[in-house]
């Protein structure tokens, strides 16, 4: 067996649950893609030296660890629209717009893989890739969140984080003391509330797409909390609280039946919706996709990733469906 023919054979089992840890590093897909082939590229020319000292699985998770430090420290943080500034006072007003800016995205589940990965790789590649949970990543520094997703998530001793970080397992501890407390400011106060059960959650996130697709903003409305907030990057502008948010949405979104269409799909391990918009020859294409995070009480936000791009990478055709029946909704 070839060197390269016998690193491919062993490797390719990780790539999901390193492709979660560059993107609980970096929140972008599309970068934690990167800095995976940039993983195997370097794994690939050193693994006829690679000694067996740790498991393959441990030599790969220190190889991206790096790469992933050695990108991020040479930019700014990818943030949501709450991260920047406080909400929006105007609903009705134009969103303002800011694509310069490197916006979070979302992990979609048809990257992750899995049908070729045991137990233990599928569980590290879903673990700690909550939407929230990874915006929240982003306030910490880069070796902060290494400290933190080895410790916390992929759940490392103190000593081999400290190893491969070159640095002391005391200082791994204080590290981590900052990282938590700084990560408990950034978390948004949803996160650590409980779902509802699984019927109940199903129930609320189809009658929110039926809210959605009919354009009724009263139904829509009656499914979020009274401090629910909305956010739409690239637009800066985000709101917070129900009549706020409804105001928004009935102005610049849900302006006819019909207009819309929401496919469910899966990312950052919860349920999100593909939304399709219909065009002047009738068809809907590839508008936005909107993760709705769901609590006890009703919806406590929604976040639109008003991107189309995006949906290539969730296995999602740019044009849904036949074309409507009748005149496009204005």
């Amino acid at each position: 067996m070839t060197v390269s023919g016998g690193f491919t054979d062993l490797a390719t089992q990780f790539r999901g649950e390193l492709l979660a840890h560059c993107y609980r590093m970096a929140g972008s897909a599309d970068e934690a893609e990167d800095l995976v082939q940039e993983t195997y590229l370097r794994a690939w020319r050193s693994y006829d030296r690679f000694e067996g000292r740790s498991s393959l699985r441990t030599w790969l998770y220190r190889i991206a660890t790096n790469v992933c430090l050695t990108a991020i420290e040479r930019r700014t943080r990818r943030p949501l629209p709450s991260g920047l500034g406080g909400p929006g006072d105007d609903p009705e007003a134009p969103l303002v717009a800011a694509p310069e800016v490197p916006w979070l995205q979302p992990l979609p589940e048809a990257l992750l893989g899995g049908g070729h990965q045991d137990p233990a790789a599928l569980a590290a590649s879903h673990a700690g890739i909550r939407l929230a949970f990874v915006a929240a990543l982003q306030y910490l520094s880069a070796r902060q969140r290494a400290v933190l997703i080895l410790r916390d998530v992929l759940e490392w001793p103190a000593v081999e984080v400290a190893e491969l970080l070159d640095t002391t397992t005391t200082a791994v501890h204080s590290g981590l003391r900052r990282a938590r407390a700084q990560l408990a400011q950034a978390l948004p106060a949803e996160e650590e509330l409980a779902e509802p059960a699984e019927p109940d959650r199903q129930a609320l996130l189809d009658r929110f797409a039926a809210a959605i697709e009919s354009a009724d903003v009263t139904a829509l409305s009656e499914l979020l909390r009274e401090d629910v907030a909305l956010e739409m990057p690239p637009a800066l502008t985000w709101f917070r609280g129900r009549p706020a948010v409804a105001r928004c949405l009935a102005a610049q979104f849900l302006t006819a039946p019909g207009r819309l269409r929401l496919v469910p799909t899966m990312a950052n391990g919860q349920v999100m919706f593909a939304v399709y918009q219909i065009e002047g020859d009738g068809s809907y294409h590839a508008h936005a996709v909107i993760a709705p995070t769901v609590a006890a009480n009703g919806i406590a936000r929604m976040v639109a990733f008003a991107n189309p791009a995006l949906f290539g990478s969730f296995g999602l055709p740019p044009v849904h469906g036949l074309p409507a029946p009748g005149p496009a909704p204005a």
